[in-house]
Order: structure tokens, then sequence, then C-alpha cells
């Protein structure tokens, strides 16, 4: 039976890869992979890994049984078998959605030696991120004569497909592991571009799936009926029928990357940090909101002038679509969770406006806007004493005790964090 192996089982990929699949070839299982803790393999195994997808639009709602899922694994307790199932001649694809700090990333976007996940999974045969997972599992896959296989990263990250393999590569090497010569052969990193906006699950949305359904569901999904796949044409068969159901597989995905990085994720950095300075909750709330309506909007006009032809010609059609799909209140998208990792998203959905912008002596100050919400937000927070979900939060705490009593000090502080 076919495989795909998945790292990072959250919503996102329950919602977008997950739905592509079980539609796609009903022959195809998902074994997912949880890093670091087993409540979502908990929650699922006690429904035999089958979960309700609530897809919603503005005006209505309608729930599909999920079951392309048959095992999650989980690292701190499963790390042999993720091995093993790395090795697997039926895994034809791995897939990724780890999110941005998951790679492990230094500011050049290369692998970072000296992370200490990574340090660790250096001198550990059995590792904690998916990078020392892939790699090791690579190995044993090559030791074996195992047949070839795509991975797939679906995350946020410019070029993510290049920047996997450079990890991996770059691990395996200082890891000793020899895998240039397997992996040239063998495996295939295609870059993607993904898009699905899906939130957090709630008591609410089990509460609702209950009494639509009639199943005590302890895990559901909720998204939009919109959905984007992208996939650079490198794959090695076989792989599902991807194309028969809607995934786009094309030359070069560089341009609707850049065009859903900049435009929508950009635009939701902005919203989730003034949005939530400005008293907001959620998304469909913040774009309500005349004055934050008008700054996404000059947010856009400033990031669709920064993209390539082959994506800028339709971006005015991509923007409307945005905020249709900003202001669906099924939606419930809470700003605090857009809000996490920013130190992280910043450089990669704001910074590249600003830079492009200013090498043809042009400003954005909606971009710029951006930045300083960022900043506010950090600063509010720890006056506050509200924890920050960011990976340089203790960064962050230091630097608040520093400029004590000092706004604007604090606040120039914050930015040089998430400069280049």
């Amino acid at each position: 039976m076919p495989r795909i192996l998945h790292f990072g089982i959250g919503n996102f990929h329950r919602a977008h890869q997950a739905a592509y699949i079980q539609v796609a070839d009903p022959a195809w299982r998902i074994t997912g992979v949880s890093l670091r803790h087993a409540t979502i393999r908990d929650a699922l195994a006690s429904q035999g890994f089958g979960y309700t997808l609530v897809i919603r639009d503005a005006d209505a709602a309608r729930y599909e049984r999920m079951a392309v899922h048959d095992e999650v694994l989980v690292g701190p307790e499963d790390g042999a078998a993720i091995l093993d199932r790395i090795a697997d001649p039926d895994v034809k694809m791995i897939t990724l959605t780890v999110t941005e700090k998951g790679y492990h990333l230094g500011a050049d976007g290369r692998l970072n030696k000296t992370a200490p996940l990574i340090a660790h999974d250096l001198a550990a045969q059995l590792p904690s991120t998916a990078i020392g997972f892939l790699a090791r599992g690579l190995r044993r896959r090559a030791d074996e004569c195992g047949p070839p296989v795509n991975i797939v990263s679906c995350d946020n990250l410019p070029d993510n497909g290049r920047k996997l393999a450079q990890a991996i590569v770059a691990f395996s090497e200082w890891a000793g592991l020899d895998l240039a010569s397997y992996l040239d052969a063998h495996v295939r990193f295609p870059n993607t571009m993904v898009d699905r906006i899906v939130p957090a699950t709630t008591d609410a949305l089990r509460a609702e799936v209950a009494d639509a359904t009639g199943l005590m569901d302890a895990h559901p999904v909720a998204t939009e009926a919109f959905s984007e796949w992208y996939i650079a044409d490198t794959m090695l068969s076989p792989i599902p029928d991807l194309g028969g159901v809607g995934v786009r597989i094309v030359a070069d995905v560089a341009p609707f990357e850049l065009r859903k990085l900049r435009m929508l994720n950009g635009a939701h950095s902005l919203l989730a940090y003034a949005g939530v300075l400005a008293g907001h909750d959620y998304v469909h709330q913040a774009i309500r909101d005349a004055q934050l309506r008008d700054q996404v909007a000059a947010f856009w006009e400033e990031a669709a002038s920064t993209l390539p032809a082959a994506s800028r010609d339709g971006a005015d059609d991509y923007a409307q679509a945005l905020l249709a799909r900003f202001a669906n209140p099924g939606l419930r998208h809470e700003l605090r969770q857009i809000a996490m990792d920013g130190s992280l998203k910043l450089p990669i959905r704001i910074a590249p406006v600003i830079a492009a912008r200013q090498a043809r002596g042009q400003t954005a100050p909606a971009a710029e806007g951006a930045r300083h919400a960022w900043a506010s937000f950090v600063a509010a927070a720890l006056r506050s004493g509200t924890a920050i979900d960011d990976p340089r939060a203790d960064i962050f705490a230091e630097l608040g005790k520093t400029h004590r009593g000092d706004e604007p000090a604090l606040i120039s502080a914050l930015l040089d964090q998430i400069s280049g």
C-alpha cells in the first residue's frame, strides 16, 4: 500500500494535504509524525485516526469525514519507528508542515549548526528534529537500497524545497552520513506553495460537530472552501494523481509563492499585531475595522508592486479574494495564533517588500507599519507580563528590562531583532 509520511500533523496538514490525498487516491495512507507531544496521537487514536473536516463559507458549513490517516508516531516515544518509516519502501512521499522554526535555519537561510536541537541531533542516533530524522532515515533507506522518494516541504518558506534539501545535505555532511550521491539519484525536493486558512480547534468547534453530525470528535478541524497547492514539476513517480484534484504542477512555483507570502501572509501578520493592539480577537473583526482595512489595502499595493510579472498581473483580483477570505466570520481565526513566531515570520513576509521597494528608490510605509506594529505588540506584552510565543522571547524579555521606561528605545531595539 503506497504511503505518505508527514511531519507536523497539525490542523493545517489535516485540512490541506490530507484532504487532497483522500480525494486523489483512497489507496494511499498517511502516517503522521508529531515531533514533540502525544496529544494529537491520543486524540485521533481514540477514534480510529479519523476526524471531521468542517468547510465554511460566509453563510454555511459542510462536514466531511476524513479517513486517510492510519498511524501517528510521536518523536520522543517512537524515534526508531519514525526512522523505520523513512526507510520503508512503501513510503513514496514525505511531507512537512513544521513551521519556519522547524527548519532551524540561520539568518543566511542555511541550517544553523549551533541551534540546540540540531547540535543534539548531530550527536544522537535518535533525533528530535525533522531535519535529523530525515537525514538519518534517508541514510538507512540508502543502505537498504530503498526506492526513490519525494520530500515535499509545505511550509511558508521561499524556496522551501531547496532550503530543505540544503539543510539535509549540511546535516548529513556534519554527521558523516555520506548521503550526497543517494540524494542526487533517488530523492527530489520540489518547491511548493500551499494556501488555506485553518484556525485552531476549539471546544466550540467540538460542540458544533457533535450537534451537526452526532459524533463526539476529539480533534475536528475547520477551514475555508478556498484551497491551493502548487508543486514544482520535479517529482519522481509514483505519486497520487494530485493534478486530477486541483493541485497545480508547474515549472516554477516562485511567482505564486511570493504572491502568497507577501500578500496573504504579510497582511495576516499586519492584521495580527495591529489588530490585537486595536482590541480585536479575530481576523474577520480586524478586517472590518476601517482603519486596519485601509492599512492592509496600502500594504497590498506595496507588496503587489514587488512581485514578478507572472503573478503581479492578477494581484488586484487576488487582493479582492483575500479581502473576502479574511472577512469570513465562520473561520474565527485568532489573531494571536497568527502572531506567534513573529521574529521568524516578518523577515520572510514583510522585509522583502521593504527591500524591493527601497532598491527602486521607493518607500514602503505600510510594510514599515507592520514592523512597528509587531514591535509595539511585543512591547505591550512585556509591559503587561503577557507570554510571548516566539523563539526569541528570552531576548525580548532582556530588552524589556534594559529599556524599562524608555518606549522609543525598546521599540528600536526590538526592530533591530528583525532587521537583516
